[in-house]
């Protein structure tokens, strides 16, 4: 469960029913010619998938209570416009409704908040797109939408950007039953380089040359931020002794490096 919490919204979800797929069908069949009581046992006895979809979601800061209240609305949906005629389960259709809802939530409460004209502009790029694929049957490029909409490129990029969900940088992109790799592991730190590590491995010998007094002066003072005084204290010396030393130990580090 979310952060080991059992109860949400008043629901324990330790006894939320499971509907067989024969039972899914033939409540569908009775809520569909009206029956009400249909209609709330099949919602009741697929809470289970909003749990599923608002784990992807815990971390960022917002109440499991009201994740799950909004993906119940984004279950009711699915439930209330899922065809029966169509050969998909309900999981597999109301998963992306209720994910969608809790986006949209998400979205709209961002502490980032986005002008109504710049998310009106998205929306139209993203129904641009979606003619776009139906009439060429293919993806289409950000150019092609552009000129769809009579917009420059740049500003369907920026509206198209807007809209975009913060992503934190320990979601996980790939796990196969191993160690996970998380989105961290692929971003790149322009201020990394061979440089960088050629530097550190040089400290690190030179560092090797002191004496341990001399090398735990140095940790607490340029490491630590610890003045001579609380340096002094810790090693148990005097202060002017902790500058002698740490002046001969800056002096040692220059000479190796």
């Amino acid at each position: 469960m979310i952060a080991n919490k059992v109860e949400i919204c008043g629901v324990n979800t330790t006894k939320l029913p499971v509907l067989s797929n024969e039972k899914m069908r033939e409540l569908f069949v009775k809520m569909q010619a009206g029956d009400n009581n249909a209609r709330e046992e099949l919602i009741s006895g697929n809470l289970r998938l909003v749990l599923s979809v608002i784990q992807r979601f815990i971390g960022r800061g917002e109440n499991p209570d009201d994740l799950f209240q909004v993906g119940c609305i984004g279950l009711i949906k699915a439930a209330d416009n899922f065809d029966l005629g169509q050969n998909v389960r309900f999981s597999t259709y109301a998963v992306p409704m209720i994910m969608g809802e809790i986006r949209r939530y998400l979205r709209d409460n961002n502490i980032i908040r986005v002008s109504r004209s710049l998310r009106d502009s998205a929306y139209k790029a993203l129904s641009a797109r979606e003619n776009l694929v139906n009439r060429l049957g293919h993806e289409p490029s950000i150019t092609e939408i552009a000129q769809e909409m009579s917009l420059p490129p740049e500003e369907v990029i920026f509206a198209l950007d807007s809209i975009q969900d913060p992503v934190s940088l320990f979601e996980t992109v790939y796990n196969d039953g191993g160690d996970p790799i998380y989105i961290m592991d692929q971003v790149k730190d322009e201020g990394i380089n061979d440089f960088y590590w050629t530097e550190t491995l040089t400290i690190d010998e030179a560092l090797s040359r002191l004496g341990e007094r001399e090398k735990r002066i140095i940790d607490l003072r340029f490491f630590q931020g610890r003045t001579q005084m609380e340096v002094a204290e810790e090693i148990g010396i005097s202060q002017a002794q902790v500058s002698r030393l740490e002046k001969g130990a800056l002096l040692s580090l220059r000479k190796h490096m």
